[in-house]
């Protein structure tokens, strides 16, 4: 069902900006404001917000009856076939909405191909307006933490079992797939993102994403997971060490962790985005691995598991209340091993909530 209260405050939004609509592809933006979740595939869908207070969806045939369910019978959806094209319905919304000499802000679920292909048929004038959205999810609701809350309470409990499946022997897949399985049993009720189980020296990609290794002695290995219930997320990384630690892998997950913490407790209102990032980032560089942290401390969460607010450096968002976001520091060192820890804070007047509670202590495989 469409959420009025949601929509007038993107409308608002758009006047601010000077736009004279929004084009809204299939997103998490989408699902916030209506609660449709389509498949994203190369079939043009979109809601467009006009700033007259009017909106209307454009959907293919074959997904009208679940785009009505969804969005109720207070929205027009215009559909089109297969043989005619889409270009047809943007045509259709042209007379019955006057869309033309306009301002279009477009979000990420608008691919590039299409917004080219509408160009044809209408005289407009397309915008990124990708921070417009990212600023009205930015602030989350009390029920919207709850809703953070719970699914990182879900991942919590599987970054704390996991430890005793995981053995010398299983491959990278196995683990995943136990990881997954876990997340959907506690209580998830769906991934947000692809679990990264990345072993021994695959564990030096933060974003590795293939399963095929087996699982040695003396590997190191980081889960990276998450879930989403109520359509919110959680995001949660831990290092995990089969096998007694050498010295040097324990020195550096101490300073990992301690940038994880420096981070966390730098934390709150007023002070900037990059601050955060500088507090975190400083613990790994006075250690003398500064070249082995080469990513951001942190990004925001919410309906998406990347929005805003980005913790960087050169972001000098202001943080307040309500924001949500990963402290997630690291070190990586190519070759050999990498390690990180990370945890989902919310920002509150006295500092920050940190919503993970799984142990940060080093977790040995015995």
């Amino acid at each position: 069902m469409i959420l009025k209260g949601k929509i007038k405050k993107a409308i608002k939004m758009i006047k601010e900006e000077g736009l004279d609509a929004l084009c809204i592809g299939p997103s998490p933006d989408l699902e916030y404001l209506t609660g449709l979740n389509p498949l994203s595939d190369e079939r043009f869908k979109a809601l467009f917000l006009l700033k007259n207070g009017l909106y209307l969806y454009i959907s293919p045939e074959l997904c009208v009856e679940e785009s009505k369910e969804a969005l109720g019978e207070d929205v027009p959806v215009i559909s089109w076939g297969d043989s005619e094209g889409f270009l047809k319905a943007i045509e259709k919304a042209k007379e019955q909405f006057g869309l033309n000499n306009f301002r279009i802000g477009v979000n990420g679920g608008i691919r590039a191909v299409d917004i080219i292909d509408i160009s044809g048929v209408l005289n407009v004038t397309f915008l990124n307006a990708t921070r417009l959205m990212e600023e009205l999810r930015i602030i989350k609701t009390r029920d919207e933490i709850e809703k953070l809350k719970k699914a990182a309470a879900v991942a919590d409990e599987v970054a704390e079992k996991i430890a005793g499946y995981i053995k010398p022997g299983m491959t990278e897949k196995d683990i995943k797939e136990i990881v997954e399985k876990m997340l959907l049993e506690f209580g998830g009720e769906e991934l947000a993102f692809e679990t990264i189980v990345a072993s021994g020296p695959n564990s030096s990609k933060p974003h590795y994403n293939e399963y095929s290794r087996t699982i040695q002695e003396k590997d190191v290995i980081i889960l990276d997971f998450g879930c989403r219930v109520g359509g919110f997320c959680s995001d949660i990384s831990r290092t995990y060490f089969v096998g007694e630690p050498t010295e040097e892998q324990r020195k550096i997950y101490d300073i990992v962790l301690k940038a994880n913490i420096k981070g966390e407790v730098a934390v709150r209102e007023g002070v900037t985005a990059e601050e955060v990032d500088r507090a975190a980032r400083n613990v790994i560089k006075e250690a003398g691995y500064g070249e082995f942290f080469f990513n951001r401390v942190g990004h925001g969460i919410g309906f998406g598991v990347h929005e805003a607010p980005y913790i960087m450096e050169g972001n000098k968002t202001v943080l307040k209340s309500g924001m949500a976001f990963s402290v997630e520091p690291g070190i990586y060192i190519p070759g050999k091993f990498g390690m990180r820890v990370e945890d989902i804070v919310v920002v509150t007047e006295n500092g920050c909530e940190v919503l993970n509670k799984a142990t940060k202590d080093m977790i040995v495989i015995r």
